[in-house]
């Protein structure tokens, strides 16, 4: 087709949005600053650079990470069968030789026919179709591009508390009630004794943190509402009972009396499958995490779907601006793609820009837009990134399968029970994928 779209960023979610639109026989310019010009992170020439780990996490289907790939591959990925091609001995992960990875996904993009490089950092705006993949160190000018877009739904940080399954929590310790009773007992709530919250007070205060980056600036220091809570616990040993363990408001109905600190739970989606820790935003190593928070009265079992971070990320309110196909809501021919919309992790982002590469395809093509099914790994993080009701405080999520509806069966095993929800996925999408035809109109 004589028309273009406009990629901005070679990145993961960039080449996979890219190769999608040309596979589908539309011109693709692809805009990369490298080599002229490299983020704090990248290092490498390459496309799909990989900066921190070289993993793409868990190959077996039955978990959300392998499950999530295998969509992708059915929808015509890219750096998938890329990442098969140069994988090295991971156990059960699919982990890379990144610099061949990268070798191998510029190749392809650039002897693609229709697929039009254009070197240098991108300052404004092209016309028409555009896709926006330009990552979560998006360099200054490009960044008030989008903020002027955006407005006010930009954000920097990634300050995110530890998401837990509702499912994995011991219902025998917890309790729903709302601080003085107001509203709905939204909350669940995780009461403490004296001497479980100074244990855990102790094990917190000693915990390992994450060490930043030389381009990070610490999150707490921008402003006081996003501070981590080790940092506030090392204030001193009761300040974590002001703030956001506080119990004031809140009685043990197996008690009758006020609890000596309480964690509060909110629920994180609208089905109710996840709920984040109210105020715990953490910068401690995920491992440290899971331990210490285990230590929580409810939680001594908790399925962690997402630990807590804190870091450098620029990522836009998806929520309030886009659509499930990643196009914004007040201007359709505008598409955004990777961790800059929400989503987490290598793969998340790359499947994102096919995402958006179909959805540019098919609103040129005069297509109604895909809508993935809600039971898949890539419909479930597509409609995450874009139901309004997340838009109130909106986190940055990963593949995982507490985001795909509940199956509506009590399996024990927690293999056999991810099992059945990637077979499910499996069919929904195939049978969503023959039924729009396509192969043939994407």
């Amino acid at each position: 087709m004589s028309v273009a779209v406009n990629v901005i960023g070679a990145g993961l979610a960039g080449c996979e949005a890219a190769w999608r639109i040309a596979q589908s026989g539309i011109n693709v310019k692809l805009y990369e600053m490298k080599p002229e010009k490299y983020s704090p992170a990248h290092k490498y020439s390459g496309f799909a650079e990989l900066v921190c780990s070289n993993s793409l996490k868990a190959a077996r289907l039955e978990s959300a990470a392998g499950l999530l790939k295998y969509e992708m591959e059915l929808l015509g990925s890219l750096t998938v069968p890329c990442a098969k091609e140069n994988s090295v001995e991971a156990g059960g992960a699919l982990a890379v030789d990144r610099e061949k990875f990268s070798d191998a996904v510029t190749e392809k993009i650039k002897l693609h026919p229709l697929i039009e490089l254009i070197p240098g950092e991108v300052t404004s705006l092209p016309e028409g179709y555009t896709v926006i993949a330009t990552g979560p160190l998006t360099s200054g000018a490009m960044a008030d591009v989008i903020k002027e877009l955006c407005g006010e739904g930009l954000s920097f940080y990634d300050a995110a508390a530890p998401i837990v399954t509702y499912e994995s929590l011991d219902k025998e310790k917890v309790f729903y009630a709302s601080r003085y009773g107001r509203g709905e007992a939204d909350y669940v709530n995780c009461p403490m004794n004296k001497e479980e919250y100074l244990a855990f007070y102790e094990a917190l205060i000693g915990a390992e943190k994450v060490q930043l980056k030389d381009f990070e600036t610490h999150p707490f220091s921008v402003y006081e509402g996003c501070m981590p809570i080790e940092e506030l616990a090392r204030r001193g040993v009761d300040t974590m009972r002001f703030g956001p363990m506080k119990p004031v408001g809140i009685d043990d109905p197996r008690t009758g009396r006020r609890p000596y600190a309480v964690v509060q739970l909110r629920r994180e989606n609208r089905e109710g499958t996840l709920f984040n820790l109210v105020g715990f935003q953490t910068n401690l190593k995920f491992g440290e995490q899971k331990k210490v928070f285990s230590m929580i009265p409810g939680l001594e079992n908790a399925e962690f779907m997402r630990f807590g971070v804190m870091h450098r990320n620029t990522f836009i309110n998806s929520p309030e601006l886009l659509n499930s196909d990643f196009s914004m809501r007040t201007r359709p021919e505008i598409f955004f793609a990777g961790q800059m919309t929400g989503v987490e992790g290598y793969m998340e982002s790359a499947a994102s820009g096919i995402v958006a590469g179909i959805g540019a395809v098919r609103r040129i093509k005069g297509l109604a837009p895909l809508v993935l099914p809600q039971d898949t790994m890539t419909g479930a993080l597509s409609a995450y990134i874009s139901d309004p009701f997340n838009s109130g405080k909106f986190q940055p999520m990963g593949a995982n399968m507490g985001i795909l509806p509940d199956i509506g069966v009590r399996i024990k095993d927690k293999k056999e029970k991810y099992g059945v929800y990637a077979e499910r996925a499996v069919s929904s999408l195939k049978n969503e994928l023959e039924r729009i035809g396509y192969e043939d109109h994407c």
